[in-house]
């Protein structure tokens, strides 16, 4: 069973298309749009408390960061990477422009202030919104779709690897195989989860015609792993030749959605989904649990 309780903070403002990730007993958020159109590039860090007899707290600081941060964005995708770091990538900036940069900030020890540092790499994934970010391993990050400068969705996939004096992006090249006709895979405002047995879940969306989308789509990802994919090989062209699977849920499913938000449990095997954009009408506030085996 799962019981909601509402939390007052008071901070940051209220805004939409920021990310927010968890590291550790934190919550960091980045930019976001307020009501105005107007752009945030601000970085908060939450604190989350648990008290044996008042439930959750949260406390919201406004993080120092420098001098350095990356340009104010909404719609961009955010993940956590390692212990102390989350990467943002692209997002809608200034006057509707679409980005392509790549940021990490890393927390410091004692949580008191970040290092904002923009991560050049040649080839990287071309400007987008609507996108997902996905943390695979310690040092790795997966990127799926996404609606790109031309409007257009797209479905490519890339890798980020970051370690100590080192990142790269890799793309991902992967044959599609066994997909029902009249089904598009590219889309944007999905969701993207890491669940048991190494695999990528792509959950909802908007296809290219902004049909909103109810399917699931799983892509082996097992293999993409530090041991395996060794820097000095990272200009490999042609890497993989994944197949993406569609998957069937027995029972009750989630209806279509776009831009929602779904999380798994520690073990990989529960997917809960909450929210989104739903054709015709707002989506009730009932969160949907789906379980994974195998």
């Amino acid at each position: 069973m799962l019981k909601w309780q509402k939390i007052q903070t008071g901070t940051p403002s209220g805004r939409f298309g920021h990310t927010c990730v968890v590291i550790e007993n934190y919550l960091v958020l980045f930019g976001g749009i307020n009501e105005r159109g107007d752009r945030h590039s601000d970085t908060w860090l939450g604190q989350v408390s648990l008290h044996e007899n008042l439930g959750i707290s949260l406390s919201w600081q406004l993080l120092d960061v420098g001098s350095t941060s990356p340009p104010p964005r909404g719609a961009h995708a955010a993940c956590c990477i390692s212990s102390r770091k989350m990467v943002i990538h692209g997002g809608i900036g200034l006057n509707g422009v679409r980005l392509d940069d790549t940021w990490i900030i890393e927390l410091s020890e004692n949580r008191c202030y970040g290092t904002w540092r923009k991560i050049v790499s040649h080839p990287s994934p071309p400007a987008r919104s609507g996108h997902s970010l996905t943390c695979i391993s310690e040092t790795q990050t997966i990127l799926f779709g996404g609606r790109g400068l031309g409007y257009e969705v797209l479905n490519d996939i890339w890798v980020l690897h970051v370690t100590e004096g080192y990142s790269k992006w890799v793309q991902i090249f992967y044959e599609l195989q066994n997909i029902p006709a009249g089904v598009s895979l590219p889309r944007v405002g999905h969701s993207a989860t890491s669940i048991i047995g190494g695999r990528l879940l792509i959950h909802g969306g908007e296809d290219s015609l902004r049909h909103r989308k109810d399917d699931f789509w799983v892509l082996d990802i097992s293999h993409i792993s530090l041991e395996k994919m060794h820097p000095t090989r990272l200009n490999s062209k042609r890497m993989l030749a994944n197949k993406w699977r569609r998957l069937k849920p027995e029972g009750y499913k989630p209806g279509c959605r776009s831009f929602h938000r779904a999380s798994v449990d520690d073990s990989g095997r529960y997917l809960y989904v909450f929210g989104g954009m739903v054709d015709g009408l707002l989506q009730p506030a009932e969160p949907v649990g789906l379980r994974f085996d195998g």
